[in-house]
């Protein structure tokens, strides 16, 4: 049996289309997710959604929350707990206001996909139930963008807490996609007293799902991935606590994994650089040898 990985069907056109110079890529656009991790009796679980089927990008996958940089993150002061911006700036590879709008990111996407927030009244707290109509209210105000996450921090007197985070890989999409991101993957667990919900309009359906389990689950076909859920999946089935992933995750290297394509001998050949489950060979009637994509910069 095949296995879940998403494959959309125009890539081999779009592949040929980048070789021979008719495709120009689309320039990615930053983002973040968060493996949700929280403990069980038989070891940790993750925070998972599952793509609605009629999503453009990836519809019918099983991802993390996650999504896009709001750009008012990079501009406007959000209220800071944990490492300085500086120090994650150097984590991340990017400036001071970038790494702020990253983290800001992840942890606004958290709240807006799962009703999840890592922030507290100060730098040593977090909030407890998010559930409340006065919460929710301010949920959807900013999953809708009426006012920023710097904003919604300072109405409600609270601090971002950067130290609840871990970041643990970077993705960038490949070339040849028609909807680009450069994402950062971070790690983190449940608060106490919080509980997640799909409050995502792009899901159909969350689960609490042991990160092996899940994959078995991708090997057998049954549940659909990228490559980079899969493969942080299977990273994240070593840790026996969530607090062993969070303990990682300051060594785990953040070097973008970009996907590499070429054609030859009358098949693309489309591969992500240190993880080579993911390599396919795809049959073409126009062969060639020029490559279609490269090393991540």
């Amino acid at each position: 049996m095949a296995n879940g990985q998403w494959f959309p069907q125009d890539w081999p056109e779009r592949i040929r289309g980048l070789a021979d110079g008719t495709l120009t890529p689309v320039v990615p656009k930053r983002a973040a997710t968060v493996m949700l991790l929280k403990d069980t009796d038989r070891g940790p679980v993750v925070h998972m959604l599952r793509r609605r089927a009629s999503m453009a990008f990836a519809g019918g996958a099983y991802a993390y929350p996650g999504g896009g940089v709001d750009p008012r993150d990079d501009e406007q002061h959000v209220r800071w707990a944990g490492p300085t911006r500086a120090w994650w700036a150097e984590r991340l590879g990017v400036d001071e206001r970038a790494a702020q709008a990253i983290v800001c990111a992840a942890v606004r996407e958290t709240y807006e996909e799962a009703g999840v927030l890592l922030a507290g009244p100060s730098a040593d707290s977090v909030v407890g139930d998010t559930t409340g109509e006065d919460w929710e209210a301010d949920r959807a105000a900013v999953a809708a963008r009426a006012y920023s996450f710097a904003e919604f921090l300072d109405r409600r007197g609270l601090v971002l807490r950067s130290d609840l985070l871990g970041a643990w890989t970077r993705w960038i999409t490949p070339k040849f996609e028609s909807r680009r991101y450069d994402t950062w993957f971070f790690v983190a667990a449940l608060p106490h007293g919080q509980r997640t919900r799909n409050a995502s309009t792009e899901a159909d359906r969350t689960v609490w799902i042991r990160p092996g389990e899940a994959a078995a689950s991708y090997d057998k076909g049954e549940l659909t991935m990228m490559p980079p859920t899969i493969a942080t999946l299977r990273q994240l089935a070593s840790c026996a606590t969530a607090a062993d992933a969070l303990a990682a995750a300051p060594a785990r290297d953040l070097t973008p994994v970009l996907a590499e394509a070429r054609l030859k001998d009358g098949e693309i050949v489309l591969s992500w650089p240190g993880h080579d489950e993911f390599t396919k060979h795809i049959p073409t009637d126009r062969p060639t040898d020029q490559p279609a994509g490269g090393a991540s910069a």
